[in-house]
C-alpha cells in the first residue's frame, strides 16, 4: 500500500465510499452528494499550495486502486502539534489499511515535518478505529465529553496521541508518503 498527494482525479474513487453511511457512520459528514465529495476533494487539493501549509491529504492505492485516505493538520508550528485522520473503503476493512495509512502519516509527521505530538481522535463506539490508534503505538488519553454533533445525536471522543521520542525508528523507516 502507498500514500500519494490527493488528486482532483481521485473524487470518483473517494465518493465510492463517501456516499455510504457505513463509511460515515461516526463522522460529522455524510453521506456525501458527488458534488460534496468534489468539494472536498478539490480543497483537499488546493491545500497542497497553500503557505504556510497546514493540510497534508493523501489517497492510499492497494494495486493502483484508491482503498482509503488519510490526512495529517499541523494544529500548532510553534507548539509542533498536529493531528491524523483516515478512512478506509469498508470494502476492504479489517485488511490493515488504516494502520497502513496511521503509521505512514505518523511517519511523515515527524520525520518530514519535525513534530513534537500528533494526536487522533476517534468515537468510542468505533471499535475498529480505537483498535488502530493502539496499534499504531498511541496513547490513550482520555475522553471528552459531546465533541461534534453527528446524525444520531452529541458523539463522544476518545483522544489518543504519541510523541516523537516515543515513535518506533523501525516502523519510521518503512513508511514513505510520494
Amino acid at each position: 500500500m502507498t500514500l500519494d498527494e490527493i488528486a482532483s482525479e481521485d473524487w470518483s474513487a473517494i465518493h465510492s465510499w463517501a456516499c455510504r453511511s457505513e463509511a460515515c457512520r461516526y463522522q460529522v459528514w455524510g453521506p456525501n452528494t458527488e458534488a460534496q465529495t468534489q468539494e472536498f476533494v478539490e480543497g483537499a487539493v488546493r491545500a497542497w499550495s497553500d503557505t504556510p501549509q497546514r493540510r497534508f491529504s493523501f489517497v492510499a492505492r492497494l494495486a493502483g486502486d484508491v482503498v482509503g485516505m488519510g490526512e495529517l493538520h499541523v494544529r500548532s508550528r510553534v507548539q509542533r502539534q498536529g493531528e491524523i485522520t483516515y478512512i478506509v473503503h469498508p470494502q476492504v476493512w479489517g485488511q490493515g489499511i488504516g494502520t497502513q495509512i496511521g503509521r505512514q502519516l505518523l511517519a511523515y509527521g515527524f520525520g518530514e515535518l519535525g513534530l513534537h505530538r500528533i494526536h487522533a481522535t476517534c468515537d468510542p463506539r468505533n471499535v475498529g478505529s480505537s483498535h488502530v490508534l493502539a496499534k499504531l503505538g498511541m496513547t490513550h488519553e482520555g475522553s471528552l465529553r459531546h465533541t461534534q454533533l453527528i446524525r444520531d445525536g452529541w458523539r463522544d471522543s476518545l483522544i489518543f496521541s504519541v510523541l516523537e521520542d516515543e515513535w518506533p525508528p523501525a516502523a519510521a523507516g518503512d513508511a514513505v508518503c510520494s
